[in-house]
């Protein structure tokens, strides 16, 4: 199947890649509206409904006809000469507010982009009162706005509503703040646009740097972008296309990370055939450029194909987990992955046919042959000669990393709010007068089983044991729907709705106390924020026991597939395993224990452990299926891994700075400080200290015996490579210590 593909590939290039080329425009087009129409909103959503909150937030859309998809931003309106407001301000406030409430908000256009690529947001919030401080220095309006906070074209509705009303409210000699995750994220987007800019062209920057470093090409510099780029259009289409088709409803965020995926695997994958294909161009100069091609792709389309099955597998397993946000992720990924595979067994070797020698234009010494020394055949010599100081030293600092795992917490927050923001302003004004929460309630929803009507006295027991909680400054009156089968009691805490404080309240004290005074006859659920993020640590804690042994053990079922034996596959996955604990000890020791935050990301272990397990082993199957190669040729164990060390350094090398620089551009979002820094780090481990480093010096420890029971090479099996004609084994002969 994959000599075929690449074999085709190469033979009909300039139809392979015009294909791709009008694959990846249209859908380019299309894939902006596919993704707006499968994006969920509500985090609650993706709980099942057995969790306390997720039936709070059922109760609430199907018993008060909230909208799922709305997000709520809390507007601060005051005099702005700073006096008590009086009975006309606050009439001129509700009259204004009206009238908000009456204006479509349309989206601004920034750029020229067609407006079918771009899907209109344009709406008309709902506005109205919430509250008035006690010492009258302010009052509050609600407005809503359907669609997530992390959606661009939301955050330009907002942005459009956010200037609109601050104007109208000056006018009338009024000051206006806002506060909310809506205000909250896009505030801090506008700190951080800049930064992001730069992240995204620092890393485009580095991969076309490294490729001209490395290649002294310019074709060789660009080709990689524009392949993945084509590749990456076409990929998300057909996950948008595929949520679309199956109902599969999927986080915001997912394009984002698809994008920094994609380009990540998508230049390794291009960049390990295109050092292949350089060393063959070196070995055999007379050989034909396409017929290279395809031999070398056919070679190497094998290894990649595992490589790119093992992170299929890993996040398929997505798919068991109970918290929506991970089984939707898994599937995406994995699919996106399978078409990128797909693209690197067709684009990519297409690309390399029709460029031919031409590839590595202008460079004059590309394809000449390597020097006899150089910095990778020194590791090489330095890994086989000293095998047990390599592989000590490996473990030494793996260890030391993996040592910060002691006293790990997970924190459950959405990342460190940036307190230099106008939204964080207005929300410390409002604290000042009135419970931190009043802009994000955490609501007990009370249903009637008996078939009989709810009253507010009927809910004055609960009502009244609620207001002795500590840590609750107000509690609403009862809000009792339009058939009296249900009713709303809205408590507001005086913790910030996203500490750790809150949902701490919400699933301990609250729970408890409305699981004793819940009358006789009804059902009562807590929600709100707070309770929905307690939910999920409950949720991720259950898939972290689920996933992990099952991600290993599929990983671990195509290692041994692939490399056909039955000790191989043990050394790289207690290699990987190494690398994780150490990644997730050194974000422990950064985050938690030197910068002082409450923990580390909950979704990090489970992330990186997919990230750095899968992505890490693609290295480690580079590395393992060279040396096998070259232990197939006769001579010593220690020179084939010598060889193998060689020949595969720059790849895995260049692959890795590039795969780590996209996932450091992380960094750049606010709140992914610490998935950039553990996922980027993560990748140098695997890349420049698994794969080319300890497993390489148990492979020189081990000898053919690594591959037990097939020793390949222990009985003659020269199996030379190079189109039949025999190599002499340099590196044995230059060394002379094997």
């Amino acid at each position: 199947m994959i000599r075929a593909l690449t074999g085709f590939s190469t033979r009909h290039p300039w139809k392979v890649i015009a294909l791709w080329v009008v694959l990846g425009v249209a859908l380019s087009a299309l894939t902006p509206t596919l993704f707006a129409r499968v994006t969920q909103n509500q985090a609650g959503d993706f709980l099942p409904r057995d969790y306390d909150s997720a039936a709070a937030l059922h109760i609430a859309e199907e018993r008060f006809g909230v909208d799922p998809d709305a997000t709520t931003v809390t507007v601060l309106v005051a005099r702005s000469d700073g006096k008590p407001l009086g009975a006309a301000d606050r009439e001129r406030i509700k009259g204004e507010a009206a009238r908000l409430g009456e204006r479509r908000v349309t989206m601004p256009r920034k750029d020229d982009t067609p407006s079918f690529m771009v899907p209109d947001r344009s709406q008309t919030p709902r506005v109205a009162p919430v509250m008035t401080a006690p010492d009258r220095s302010f009052e509050l309006l609600g407005a809503e706005l359907t669609g997530n906070p992390s959606d661009p074209g939301l955050q330009d509705v907002f942005r459009a509503f956010r200037d609109d009303a601050r104007e109208r409210f000056a006018e009338a000699g009024m000051r206006t703040g806002f506060t909310g995750s809506l205000a909250d994220t896009v505030d801090t987007a506008d700190a951080h646009e800049l930064a992001t800019k730069i992240g995204g062209a620092l890393v485009t920057a580095l991969i076309v740097l490294l490729n001209v470093l490395v290649f002294r090409s310019v074709l060789a510099a660009l080709l990689p972008l524009l392949a993945v780029a084509m590749i990456g259009f076409v990929a998300a289409g057909a996950v948008a296309g595929a949520a679309m088709l199956t109902g599969l409803k999927l986080d915001a965020s997912t394009p984002a990370l698809l994008n920094v995926v994609l380009l990540g695997i998508g230049i390794d994958y291009l960049l390990f055939l295109l050092f292949r294909y350089r060393e063959q161009l070196r070995e055999r100069p007379d050989q034909l450029a396409r017929e290279a091609a395809g031999q070398v792709c056919a070679r190497v389309g094998s290894a990649i194909t595992s490589a790119a099955l093992t992170i299929v597998a890993a996040f398929a397993t997505l798919g068991l987990a109970t918290f929506g946000q991970f089984r939707s992720l898994g599937p995406a990924i994995a699919a996106a992955v399978l078409v990128m595979l797909l693209g690197s067994l067709t684009l990519m070797p297409a690309l390399l046919a029709a460029a031919g020698r031409k590839m590595f234009w202008p460079s004059k010494k590309a394809l000449r042959r390597e020097p006899r020394e150089g910095r990778a055949a020194r590791l090489g010599v330095l890994v086989a000669r000293r095998p047990v100081m390599m592989l000590a030293a490996s473990l030494a600092l793996l260890g030391a990393l993996a040592a910060g795992l002691t006293g790990i917490r997970m924190d459950y927050g959405r990342g460190e709010a940036d307190n230099g923001t106008a939204a964080a302003a207005t929300a410390t004004e409002i604290s000042r007068a009135l419970p931190a929460g009043v802009s994000d309630p955490t609501s007990v929803f009370v249903t009637v089983k008996d078939g009989g009507t709810l009253t507010a006295g009927r809910l004055d027991g609960l009502a009244q044991a609620l207001t002795r909680v500590e840590g609750v400054g107000k509690v609403a009156p009862a809000v009792l729907n339009q058939d009296r089968r249900a009713a709303r009691i809205d408590l507001y805490p005086t913790a910030d709705p996203q500490s750790q404080q809150a949902r701490d309240l919400a699933s301990g004290p609250i729970r408890a106390t409305v699981a004793r005074h819940t009358p006789d006859g009804t059902t009562a659920h807590v929600g709100g924020t707070a309770a929905i993020f307690a939910d999920i640590a409950t949720a991720v804690d259950h898939d972290l026991k689920v996933v992990f042994p099952v991600a290993a053990a599929l990983i671990a079922l195509i290692l041994l597939l692939l490399l056909r034996s039955l000790l191989a596959p043990v050394v790289l996955m207690l290699s990987v395993g190494l690398g994780f604990a150490a990644t997730l000890g050194a974000a422990t020791l950064l985050f938690q224990h030197g910068l002082g935050e409450p923990g580390v990301n909950f979704a990090l272990p489970l992330v990186l452990f997919l990230f750095v397990v899968a992505l890490g082993t693609d290295y480690n199957i580079l590395i393992t299926d060279r040396i096998r190669e070259e232990m197939r040729r006769p001579g010593p164990a220690r020179a084939a891994v010598a060889r193998a060390v060689r020949h595969t350094t720059p790849a895995i090398a260049s692959a890795g700075l590039v795969l780590a620089g996209s996932f450091a551009t992380l960094a750049t979002s606010p709140g992914n400080e610490q998935m950039a820094f553990a996922m980027a780090l993560g990748i140098l481990l695997s890349a420049l200290v698994l794969s080319l480093v300890l497993v390489p010096a148990v492979a020189a420890l081990l000898g053919r015996a690594l591959w037990w029971p097939v020793r390949p090479g222990a009985a003659g099996d020269a199996r030379p490579e190079y189109g039949g004609r025999a190599v002499p084994d340099r590196e044995a002969e230059r060394t002379g210590a094997y």
